[in-house]
């Protein structure tokens, strides 16, 4: 099992400092153990991390050689870097079991995938699962060879666990399942029809003539106008 040496951090609210030194700020709690602020190797974590995910139990020893075991809860992460910030230990309480989430490996090569042009539909990533803290998977794995037609399917019952492991995720439950590949239908282009088009112009351009010819009245309206208006002139010279 993975171990990982904390030191007990007596300095809150400094983090920065503790950074600058290679370590990483966390805590560890559990049902029986108080929250502790401590530290780590950030090296080393990254290490361990690596290796056992968030649902693996690995020992945490302190400076006084106590030992417990624990599940990487909750890791803050850089949102530039990517580095951990900090990191949350959950301490797991002696003789009890744990229900965790662990992710699903797909392995193997369907026949349904490679033969017959079918897609592989993922429906589960994770498995919810309950066994004592040694006895937790770090991973399941699923034998996808067991799809060979397009209406093969794998369920969570179909999922071969190791002893000590119980199952807590429906066992009903679709983990994987084949979709037929559609063939995509090129549509053919539309003709278009260039008589409707050449009617649309033509009688557009009737309507501008019409425009024009109202426009052409209006013209010849403004003389006679003014003819009334010099009336009006003239009769007023006579008064």
């Amino acid at each position: 099992m993975l171990t990982l040496s904390v030191t007990a951090r007596e300095r809150v609210g400094k983090l920065d400092s503790v950074r600058a030194e290679g370590l990483l700020p966390a805590v560890f709690y559990g049902p029986k153990e108080a929250s502790t602020n401590a530290s780590v190797s950030l090296i080393d974590f990254k290490k361990v991390w690596k290796k056992a995910g968030e649902s693996s139990v690995i020992i945490l020893k302190d400076a006084k050689g106590n030992e417990h075991e624990a599940l990487i809860h909750d890791v803050a992460i850089h949102p530039l870097s990517g580095e951990p910030l900090h990191v949350d230990f959950y301490v797991i309480e002696k003789g009890k079991k744990v229900e965790v989430s662990v992710p699903i490996i797909f392995a193997g090569v369907s026949p349904a995938v490679k033969d017959l042009g079918g897609i592989l539909v993922k429906v589960h990533r994770e498995l919810k699962i309950e066994a004592a803290p040694r006895d937790l998977p770090h991973e399941v794995t699923v034998d996808i060879s067991k799809l060979a037609t397009l209406t093969d399917v794998i369920k969570v019952k179909d999922i071969i666990l190791t002893a000590g492991v119980t199952l807590k995720t429906n066992p009903e439950d679709v983990v994987a399942s084949i979709a037929e590949a559609k063939e995509e239908v090129e549509e053919a282009p539309v003709a278009i029809d260039m008589a409707s088009i050449e009617v649309e112009a033509k009688g557009k351009e009737v309507k501008e003539g019409e425009e024009g010819s109202a426009d052409a009245g209006k013209g010849a309206a403004t003389p006679k106008g003014d003819a009334k208006g010099g009336d009006k002139k003239d009769s007023g010279g006579k008064k």
